[in-house]
């Protein structure tokens, strides 16, 4: 729930969302309570301001650091709509009702559902997921993001990866994620549509298009 809490856009109380984590860290297992300090001592000293101008800049602006997990599987194809939609079916098994407007795969949302379900199929569809949390992860690692922190702290709390998962991921930083042809291109470099065009790389830090990109928040580059 904390890394839910602060993996999300920062919000207006962000002290008092950093002082709510900091109270529950004695209950927590050392190393997730020690990524989660770290976190919360680097986010304070940065301040609102710039924490969401670091936030806009990281995760609405590069594809490696997309918080939407179905992309990383399907990418920008129209099997992604499914795939949310499964997110959301799953979630609603549980007895999980959104009460936000975000697509059910955004990963702050994935693991508030965590958090609560108590049946385990939060984690699980975090597990499923995995080689998509190593690409944030990794990303953020390589960047020196306060935010790796939080996905340091995550991934201590689940299994290790297994060797489908790890060659999952090398794909992805390879490959990146699936993507299809729509309608006829002019063949151009650069054309969306041209035949031999080169998958996007999950590490290319691009911005993230198509369906389920963030709106523009409060702060964030507007369309002009």
């Amino acid at each position: 729930m904390a890394c839910s809490l602060l993996l999300d856009y920062p919000a207006d109380a962000l002290a008092e969302q950093l002082g709510a984590v900091r109270a529950e860290l004695a209950s927590l297992p050392a190393p997730v309570a020690e990524r989660l300090e770290a976190f919360c001592t680097r986010a304070g000293a940065l301040g609102l301001r710039a924490l969401r101008e670091h936030y806009v800049g990281t995760f609405d602006q590069r594809r490696r650091c997309a918080l939407y997990l179905s992309y990383y599987g399907q990418g920008d194809t129209r099997g992604r709509g499914r795939a949310i939609l499964a997110f959301r079916e799953i979630m609603r098994a549980a007895g999980f009702e959104q009460a936000r407007e975000e697509l059910a795969d955004y990963l702050p949302v994935v693991l508030e559902f965590a958090a609560l379900d108590e049946q385990g199929m939060g984690e699980e569809l975090l597990e499923t997921h995995r080689e998509g949390l190593e690409v944030i992860r990794a990303a953020l690692v390589d960047s020196g993001s306060p935010y790796a922190e939080l996905l340091e702290a995550l991934v201590a709390i689940l299994p290790e990866p297994d060797e489908a998962t790890i060659a999952a991921y090398r794909r992805l930083v390879a490959q990146g994620p699936p993507t299809e042809l729509v309608g006829l291109g002019t063949g151009r470099p650069g054309d969306p549509a041209a035949p031999h065009d080169p998958l996007p790389d999950p590490l290319d830090g691009r911005p993230m298009p198509g369906p389920g990109a963030p709106a523009n928040r409060p702060g964030s580059p507007k369309e002009g």
